[in-house]
């Protein structure tokens, strides 16, 4: 709702301004299809051109993310850090068990209990495969720590580019209002023995353009991509929750401190308190026992 409700601000704002210091939205009205045209119709063929398919699929998706937000909410933070502590736990007492659970997720009980979790192919991919090669012997906490962050990185990576794509169109966008805009005095430049007023109106309408390129990358484009960038950002944390967990487990830590040690390092906004997760492992131990 937040990225809807800036953008009915900034609309209300602006054309509410112009109205009231007295200008004419018939001018802008008449000029705004073409000019939308030409500019968004130039942007999007740039778009195109400089993104593969995926990029293209992604920035779509990503728009609709910056709409409703990152998918990790404070619950599911909550929910990974209780899934890590059952698998260390089980992986701490018996790795039999822990193959069992990391070799087929989608039937583990586990897993099963954080569906959302399981479903997500990064989430279940870096937990499963880590494990699995802690229980091979690759158990060196710096070596396992950096083998993670490398994979990290590499995620992070490629969930910019939908983000980055769009800032490079925002970037782009002033620059297609000139070129409407100069179309437009050519236009107007055609027809210079025409009446002042009409002249006046025409120059009106080309120079909609400059205005419509400008507005859209600093108003609505460049702010979107900022949108989503931050929103991948708020959700590459959810994944670094699981190389904090694991690295504190090859530390030698208890499963309940390899928790706290993951829960201190959740951005303040969807970290759950100590007393939720103590409450939530206590539970977890009931249910075990």
């Amino acid at each position: 709702m937040g990225p809807i409700l800036g953008i009915v601000i900034t609309l209300g704002m602006v054309f509410g301004g112009y109205t009231i210091a007295g200008g004419k939205m018939g001018i802008i009205t008449h000029s705004l299809p073409y000019e939308m045209m030409m500019i968004g119709g130039a942007a999007i063929g740039a778009f195109v051109v400089g993104n593969d398919f995926g990029v293209i699929k992604q920035a779509g998706g990503d728009i609709m993310k910056a709409l409703t937000g990152s998918k990790w909410k404070k619950k599911d933070f909550q929910d990974l850090l209780c899934l890590m502590y059952e698998l260390l736990r089980v992986a701490k007492e018996s790795p039999v068990q822990a193959e069992a659970h990391i070799e087929n997720p989608s039937e583990s009980s586990i897993f099963q209990r954080y569906e959302k979790i399981a479903k997500d192919h990064d989430a279940a991919d870096i937990i499963c495969d880590t494990i699995r090669s802690i229980l091979m012997n690759f158990d060196n906490p710096h070596q396992v720590e950096d083998l993670l962050e490398k994979q990290l990185e590499a995620m992070h990576h490629e969930s910019m580019h939908g983000g980055h794509a769009l800032q490079k169109m925002a970037d782009a966008l002033p620059a297609l209002g000139i070129v409407a805009a100069v179309l437009g005095v050519i236009k107007t430049m055609a027809s210079i023995d025409k009446p002042p007023e009409v002249l006046g109106q025409m120059i009106g309408g080309a120079l909609v353009g400059t205005f419509l390129g400008v507005f859209l990358a600093y108003s609505i484009v460049g702010p979107l991509a900022e949108k989503i960038m931050a929103v991948r950002e708020q959700e590459q944390q959810f994944y670094k929750l699981i190389r904090e967990c694991i690295v504190a487990h090859l530390q030698m830590h208890t499963p309940q401190m390899c928790i706290e040690v993951a829960r201190r390092n959740i951005p303040g906004h969807d970290r759950p308190g100590f007393s939720e997760i103590d409450e939530a492992l206590k539970q977890l131990k009931k249910e075990a026992a």
